[in-house]
């Protein structure tokens, strides 16, 4: 409960996280911290069946002793045995690809806003659906993807350059939300109201859109990455764009670039 109450409650995600976290009560609950042996991790994860599923539940485990250990009583932590990590995904999504998509989400606006914001800036899920007008800075170009002096994570997100396709979205929103802060939000009965999940209106769509099931809303990060690489954007700028490590930038993407390998590959 420290976990939830601390940590979890209030962030975006928080639906997800409660969803694995009781997840791992079920299997875990009457246990001990003892018991959390290397046998009982793999036990867990055949039990899960869905291994990716099953490390990332683990991970909640993992995190939630650590901030036990540290925020409240010193505890022997135990070594937790995940299943393997699943392969880098090469899934993205081609112009045509996003066009259908756009398409098929015309009447759900929330969604289509989703949808470009993430298409033109390959902003993580959560970052998008917290995006706010007070942290758009339309006459500069530059979005912020988190308030001005918040505490920096793992999860990187610097400021970024508003492209002059995404401007043109943005004014016109804009124009039409009036005082509204949310950019993603519920209209109608419940107008205004933050969304915190969009995974039934996107699978949704993605059947009208005719586009199969590896088109989650992460392929959203991973398509700007591949666009990026595939015009020859340098590098570094394009790291710094997307909030990630050049280093996974030039590891998962790197042979999308048109110069990849080039000078080895025609050596003599």
């Amino acid at each position: 409960m420290a976990y939830i109450d601390e940590v979890i409650t209030g962030k975006v995600s928080e639906p997800d996280s409660l969803m694995m976290i009781r997840r791992l009560n079920a299997w875990w609950g009457d246990k001990f911290v003892a018991d959390i042996t290397p046998a009982n991790c793999k036990a867990f994860a055949r039990h899960r069946e869905n291994k990716p599923i099953a490390r990332s539940e683990l991970g909640y485990l993992r995190a939630a002793l650590k901030h036990w250990h540290k925020n409240h009583a010193p505890i022997l932590i135990p070594t937790i045995t995940m299943p393997p990590a699943p392969p880098a995904r090469e899934r993205w999504l081609t112009r045509s690809e996003a066009a259908r998509f756009l398409w098929a989400a015309r009447r759900t606006p929330h969604l289509a806003r989703f949808f470009i914001l993430g298409w033109y800036t390959g902003s993580r899920r959560t970052v998008i659906l917290r995006a706010k007008w007070s942290l758009i800075k339309l006459d500069d170009r530059i979005m912020y993807r988190k308030p001005p002096g918040a505490v920096q994570t793992k999860k990187r997100a610097p400021p970024l350059r508003i492209g002059t396709r995404l401007l043109g979205h943005l004014r016109r929103w804009k124009k039409r939300d009036g005082k509204h802060d949310l950019l993603i939000r519920f209209a109608g009965r419940n107008q205004g109201e933050a969304i915190k999940q969009i995974d039934r209106t996107w699978h949704s769509a993605r059947i009208r859109a005719g586009l199969d099931d590896s088109v989650t809303p992460h392929v959203l990060r991973h398509s700007r990455a591949t666009h990026l690489m595939r015009q020859g954007i340098d590098p570094w700028e394009a790291a710094q764009f997307l909030g990630m490590s050049l280093k996974l930038l030039e590891t998962t993407y790197g042979h999308h670039r048109p110069s990849w390998q080039t000078n080895a590959a025609d050596a003599k």
